[in-house]
């Protein structure tokens, strides 16, 4: 039976993470209150912010930086955009 979880970002029950994402209490919290759905779209996001933003994830800045854009997106406040960005036609 698959774990559900409350999401903090879609505040509905859906479907839990399998395991928690990276080690650490950061990790344990995103296992505990972020479902599958959310995490698969920070990734998709988080994706975008690295290419677009030319991000580094050897600089320390650019790792934080990512890192609150990740506690936005999670908690629902306003998280950036890449500039500019149009999706590609379907």
């Amino acid at each position: 039976m698959t774990r559900t979880i409350m999401c903090r970002k879609y505040k509905e029950e859906l479907p839990a993470l399998e395991r928690a994402p990276f080690p650490g209490a950061k990790g344990q919290d995103i296992f505990d209150h972020v479902s599958a759905k959310a995490w698969a779209d920070w990734q998709k996001h988080q994706t975008l912010l690295i290419n677009e933003k030319r991000l580094n994830m050897m600089n320390a800045e650019d790792r934080k930086y990512l890192q609150g854009e990740m506690d936005k997106f999670f908690s629902g406040e306003v998280y950036d955009q890449a500039e500019g960005y149009v999706p590609p036609a379907e």
